[in-house]
């Protein structure tokens, strides 16, 4: 039988968020793995890569897996009508509902989160409460059958936690060592826990008007779905 896998493909997508568990997933025995959008049309990420959907909203089967990717594109998806009916519908019958860094964003905006533990990229981990989630920092949260991973290269450790879900632990390790998944960063400075306070303060900045705009679209959608502070 095969396993239908989806990933939501979308204008200024974070292109990791996307491939790097599409690489897990595209080597699972049975899957089929889908790149969704409303349309077939090239479409850019947020760093410029060129991704291209092989399938529709239209013609999409039902999925087993739904997963929605952050990046840069993810406020305006959050107030997209369109799309949002999409991830609830197929929400409704997938097995597993779930999401990379600021994709949890998304799925509480199509009113996925409620009373649901979440996680999200650290930067804007703030904004999950307001979705009626209960925001959990650790790199990959489970809550029933939703999946939540944190920011960009947690989308591989999501991944992998998934895969053993679906076919076992050994094969999920199979997956591992073919991808030779054995991070060693340079530096300790991959959270804001342990990266140096000036190099934190510094990605703060950077992020703050962004945060800041995407707080807004919170409230906005908050508002919709009968969310109060």
């Amino acid at each position: 039988m095969t396993l239908h896998i989806g990933l939501l493909l979308f204008p200024r997508v974070q292109q990791l968020d996307l491939t790097g568990p599409h690489d897990v997933f595209a080597q699972i025995s049975g899957a089929t793995v889908h790149l969704v959008w409303k349309t077939r049309a090239a479409l850019e990420s947020s760093s410029g890569m060129v991704l291209t959907p092989d399938t529709t909203f239209d013609d999409c089967p039902p999925l087993d897996v739904i997963c929605i990717p952050g990046g840069s594109g993810v406020g305006a998806l959050m107030e997209d009508d369109e799309t949002l009916d999409f991830i609830r519908t197929q929400a409704r019958g997938a097995r597993f509902v779930t999401s990379v860094c600021t994709g949890a964003l998304v799925l509480g905006a199509a009113g996925l989160l409620r009373g649901r533990r979440a996680t999200t990229h650290w930067a804007f981990h703030s904004l999950l409460a307001d979705l009626g989630a209960i925001p959990v920092r650790e790199r990959v949260v489970r809550d029933g059958n939703l999946l939540t991973g944190g920011g960009i290269t947690a989308g591989i450790d999501f991944a992998l936690t998934l895969a053993e879900e679906l076919v076992g632990a050994e094969e999920a390790q199979a997956i591992q060592l073919e991808l030779e998944y054995a991070p060693a960063p340079p530096f300790d400075a991959g959270s804001p826990d342990s990266a140096p306070r000036a190099v934190v303060e510094t990605v703060r900045e950077r992020s703050a008007a962004n945060l800041a705009a995407r707080g807004k679209i919170v409230e906005r959608v908050a508002a919709r779905l009968g969310l109060g502070r």
